[in-house]
């Protein structure tokens, strides 16, 4: 459920004064002639809109004494006109009572899965280290509008004796399932990233794992990659959006695989298996890692969010803030909540560590 504005929230609190107010003033210059006495209802209606049952009671008696009064006032009570609208007060506020406590009881549960989500989220996903190396590393997730605010984008930045390895994936669905699955494939990323000699052991172990526990069509789209000392970056992709390398000069290259592949948890269909290749990466030079949530979004006129001409945004020298400035424009171009996850994992490199020591992690 989406967060209510402080203007919104300023409205619908004065939302049933207003309209009781306006059908007093009517009903007292026009007459009982009109007919209005009965849409005094219309302010305990609102006031079960927001605040709690206690707000929506006060409004209720505070309609059923104007409605009195007003009934009074306008003689109504010697015939049936008067008793109906003050049973028609009567029965809207007992109606706004229980939308009331029905909405509070409904955000309360809705606010302890959104905090047992995040929890959950955060275990997953732990910050990735700020500098690796020669490297300068910046994340942005933005979750989609949902109830749990939790969905399956991963990624993780672990250093390694071969050099800096990475992984960037989304896997299928949504959920406490997609978490389940994100945390299995991250698990075996941790693991094979310290031990495999290259990145094709790596995302061997991964396809193993894949294909032993993830069930019927669940699946993950993935890319892997291994960033050495030696100018250059290896990728292994899984059927995920290519990596967006920017040059110094601004330039925009995406790093496409040689052939397609399946994702994660797919290997056991007819298929290409993912060949790795290399992409040159040099000072100054910056790799965008991202989940289909970027390339996919689209503005109103369903028009896909144009990420190769955005490479400009990514200038700024600090590194969060160039990611913070492309995140911003995507929900600029989006035009409101996301549809999807958006992850977005930044790599820069800077001056070269040229001693062959195994990359350093700071926070």
């Amino acid at each position: 459920m989406p967060d209510v504005t402080p203007q919104r929230s300023w409205v619908l609190s004065v939302l049933p004064y207003g309209v009781m107010a306006v059908v007093t003033v009517v009903d007292v210059t026009a007459g009982p002639s009109v007919g209005f006495l009965p849409l005094v209802s219309l302010g305990p209606a609102f006031a079960g809109l927001a605040g709690g049952w206690r707000r929506t009671a006060l409004i209720g008696g505070l309609a059923t004494l104007l409605c009195l009064g007003l009934g009074l006032y306008d003689g109504l009570f010697t015939g049936r006109r008067g008793w109906t609208a003050l049973a028609s007060v009567a029965g809207v506020t007992v109606a706004g009572l229980v939308a009331a406590v029905m909405r509070q009881r409904r955000e309360a549960e809705l606010a302890s899965v959104r905090s047992i989500a995040e929890v959950a989220q955060r275990v997953l996903l732990r910050p990735v280290p700020r500098s690796a190396g020669h490297l300068r590393v910046a994340v942005s997730y933005t979750s989609a509008v949902a109830e749990a605010r939790i969905g399956g984008d991963l990624y993780e930045v672990v250093a390694s004796p071969a050099g800096v390895r990475v992984i960037v994936g989304d896997v299928q669905g949504k959920g406490l399932e997609a978490v389940e699955t994100a945390a299995l494939v991250l698990g075996a990323f941790r693991e094979a990233a310290h031990d495999e000699a290259d990145l094709a052991g790596v995302g061997a172990r991964l396809e193993r794992v894949a294909d032993r526990e993830l069930q019927g069509e669940k699946f993950v789209t993935a890319v892997l990659a291994e960033v050495g000392n030696d100018g250059t970056v290896t990728l292994l992709n899984y059927g995920h959006p290519a990596p967006m390398i920017v040059r110094p000069d601004g330039r925009v290259r995406f790093a496409e695989p040689p052939l397609p592949a399946l994702p994660l948890g797919l290997g056991i269909h007819a298929g290409h298996r993912p060949e790795s290749h290399s992409e040159r990466f040099t000072p100054g030079d910056q790799m965008l890692l991202y989940t289909d949530g970027v390339s996919e979004a689209r503005d109103g006129a369903g028009r896909f969010y144009p990420l190769e001409d955005r490479g400009g945004l990514l200038k700024d020298p600090d590194s969060e803030s160039a990611l913070q400035a492309l995140r911003a424009d995507l929900v600029l171009h989006a035009a409101g909540p996301l549809h999807d996850d958006a992850a977005m994992l930044l790599i820069r490199h800077h001056d070269a560590d040229v001693s062959g020591r195994r990359p350093s992690i700071t926070g």
